[in-house]
């Protein structure tokens, strides 16, 4: 039998916790992204499914960015 090599104890370590700026990120960006994505929609025309799915990936990518900065900021600041 192979030497277990995670024993899924949380390590404590310093710094900023990545995996919690990621699930928050991505929360963040679903809860905020989707109205955010339907009201800029209103004010552009989208003709075809290849301009919609254009539209939301650049919205969405923008958004993503802005906010895992922005969480990743503030938790380095609360470390």
């Amino acid at each position: 039998m192979p030497e277990r090599v995670d024993d899924g104890e949380p390590v404590d370590r310093e710094g900023v916790d990545y995996t919690y700026v990621m699930q928050l990120t991505f929360l963040t960006t679903i809860l905020a992204g989707v109205p955010l994505v339907v009201v800029l929609s209103l004010f552009v025309t989208l003709p075809t499914w290849a301009d919609r799915v254009e539209f939301v990936i650049r919205v969405g990518a923008l958004l993503w960015l802005v906010t895992g900065t922005g969480l990743f900021l503030r938790e380095r600041q609360r470390q």
